[in-house]
């Protein structure tokens, strides 16, 4: 039988983009999670290129659970230059305030969050950071995401067009308007949820290899009690796995 070390629980791991690093915020069991940083939207890239971008992840743990995401997300900006800033404010909160209430029915949802994301709600949406900064965008601006849930059927295309006739839905206000902003990734809701079927395949995996090397030896099993990591496996899938190690040693 192979023994199991526990050691001391740390915090949720995130992947960015080039592989897993350490997690900015704590999964406490029902956060939906951002599985990849957001990369800034080039426009100038075909779509089947960001298409097979998007869709070449890291190499897969050796024991992983993969499956599709919950949603597909964007992050999108309403930006205005209008020349006096109250203006500017006050026409891309009541653009956002629009696209709240067109996304249900465009088959979206609305967010906030880089890491953790939470809805964007009538009540929370003026607590959009607003920003003045960026390189490209001259004037006033907010970022939010833009989710489309990934139903059987809904591919990264679909998901991609769905949130593109959302943006084009929603009427602009003043000067005000809304663009994509980042290329898509994807979250998952409550990643330790899938603890248990992870544990299967670290045991199956476990079992097997200690059938190679005979009734003499034992392995060892270490990092079980640590957060579930996960990463980006294609288009709309991830992959879910503990940061586990296993040591043979003699049973004796």
């Amino acid at each position: 039988m192979p023994s199991i070390w526990r050691s001391g629980i740390v915090g949720a791991l995130m992947l960015a983009i080039a592989g897993p690093t350490p997690a900015l915020a704590q999964d406490d069991g029902t956060s939906e999670i951002v599985v990849t940083g957001f990369r800034r939207l080039n426009p100038d890239e075909d779509e089947d290129e960001k298409l097979k971008l998007l869709g070449s992840g890291p190499p897969a743990p050796v024991q992983t659970l993969r499956r599709t995401a919950d949603f597909a997300v964007q992050q999108v900006i309403v930006v205005s230059d209008a020349t006096d800033e109250n203006e500017a404010r006050a026409e891309i909160f009541a653009m956002a305030r629009k696209a709240i209430d067109l996304s249900a029915r465009a088959g979206t949802l609305l967010a906030t969050g880089e890491l953790v994301v939470e809805p964007l709600t009538p009540a929370n949406y003026k607590e959009l950071k607003v920003e003045d900064d960026d390189d490209e965008f001259d004037g006033e601006l907010v970022k939010f995401l833009v989710k489309v849930p990934l139903a059987p059927g809904i591919d990264a295309k679909t998901a991609l067009a769905r949130i593109d006739t959302f943006l084009k839905a929603v009427p602009p206000v003043g000067r005000a308007e809304m663009k994509a902003y980042s290329e898509l990734t994807l979250s998952v809701v409550n990643p330790e949820q899938y603890r248990g079927a992870i544990i299967d395949l670290v045991a199956k995996d476990t079992a097997a290899t200690t059938a190679r090397f005979g009734a003499g030896y034992g392995v060892e099993v270490t990092g079980l009690d640590r957060s579930v990591q996960w990463q980006r496996a294609g288009l709309t899938e991830v992959q879910l796995y503990l940061p586990s190690a296993t040591t043979v040693r003699p049973r004796s």
